[in-house]
């Protein structure tokens, strides 16, 4: 019998727990796990989709930070927990992702790099939250990204530190791509070609 967690509407007797990141969590996730995979999440894409007010923005000035939201798919990584692990785990992400509730909790459709279906706790957008900035274009979210910094400092350095390790594990978006090479081409002082 499955049992549920009514709060998060997440299935606490599963044979297998994974988590699905698609930013931050891809390099640095920060908790126990026992495998590691590339993999793909269906009906959602990688987006600059979220004002960030403190650590990459002000309240006056918001940054923009990753999330997850509506339409097409995300390369990331899946990170097999161990069950008992799973709570600590899970208290440590919602700690770690839900600090101002932009971002909901959901179980995602996952395609492991081994060819395997599984289902993953990740974290969506919320498009009904205040931060939620919505579709962007990439000339807007590259200038918003310039001119951002917050308590964790400046924007563009979220930006790039994201494509870079982006790179290294061999994952290519091109829309974050143009994003940065408009900031770049900003710091020139030359017109980016989109």
């Amino acid at each position: 019998m499955v049992t549920a967690n009514l709060e998060y509407g997440l299935a606490l007797d599963m044979d297998e727990f994974w988590v699905f990141g698609y930013g931050s969590l891809m390099w640095n996730p920060g908790f126990p796990h026992e495998e590691t995979q590339p993999a793909r999440a269906f009906g959602y894409r990688r987006s600059l989709c979220i004002r960030s007010y403190v650590h990459r923005g002000t309240p006056e000035n918001p940054g923009l930070v990753l999330g997850l939201d509506r339409g097409g798919s995300c390369r990331g990584m899946a990170f097999r927990v161990g069950l008992e692990d799973r709570g600590e785990v899970l208290e440590y992400l919602r700690k770690r992702e839900l600090v101002t509730n932009v971002y909901k909790e959901r179980m995602l459709a996952v395609m492991l790099g081994d060819g395997r279906y599984v289902k993953a706790v990740g974290y969506v957008v919320d498009r009904s939250h205040v931060q939620y900035a919505g579709a962007l274009g990439i000339e807007e979210a590259a200038e918003i990204v310039r001119r951002s910094s917050g308590q964790s400092g400046p924007n563009d350095a979220y930006l790039f530190n994201t494509l870079a390790h982006l790179r290294e594990m061999g994952i290519r978006d091109l829309w974050l791509e143009g994003v940065g090479a408009g900031v770049e081409a900003s710091a020139r002082g030359v017109q980016a070609a989109f």
